[in-house]
């Protein structure tokens, strides 16, 4: 079996919450899955697809308002990849769409709060106090 899990991997059939799943009867949805997926994180996104490949125009706009700030290191998730995920984080953070944001391990919002957030200056502040730099404060310090 595992042999089927190790192929699965290397050819990324697999996403690794659906490998814990099969493996240890995890439920992916659950309130405690997903809270050890967000707890004590700066910085999670729920999407569609992956940050190299979104699968829809709002993940896309997620992922790229982060490139502009320049944040690089954070954890996602391609609900996608596991229906149980996809649902569960809907109910976790009470929140019907996709991509949801998470921020030190609080639920921000989806794209239209991070777009708002970033055009409004308050995204810079929120990464600030988790320990992200916005690359837009660099460019403010530009001459």
């Amino acid at each position: 079996m595992m042999n089927v899990f190790r192929k699965s991997i290397s050819r990324g059939t697999l996403s690794f919450s659906r490998i814990l799943a099969a493996r240890f009867s995890v439920d992916t949805g659950s309130k405690e899955y997903i809270d050890g997926l967000v707890k004590n994180k700066k910085l999670v996104v729920f999407m569609k697809g992956t940050p190299a490949a979104p699968q829809c125009g709002f993940s896309n706009a997620v992922v790229q308002i982060f490139n502009f700030h320049g944040v690089k290191d954070y954890d996602s998730y391609n609900v996608l990849d596991d229906a149980n995920l996809r649902q569960g984080i809907k109910e976790y953070s009470n929140w019907p769409t996709i991509p949801q944001v998470f921020i030190d391990g609080e639920f921000v919002g989806g794209c239209d709060l991070m777009l708002e957030m970033h055009k409004n200056g308050e995204l810079v502040e929120e990464l600030e106090k988790v320990g992200i730099r916005s690359a837009l404060l660099d460019k403010k310090d530009d001459p």
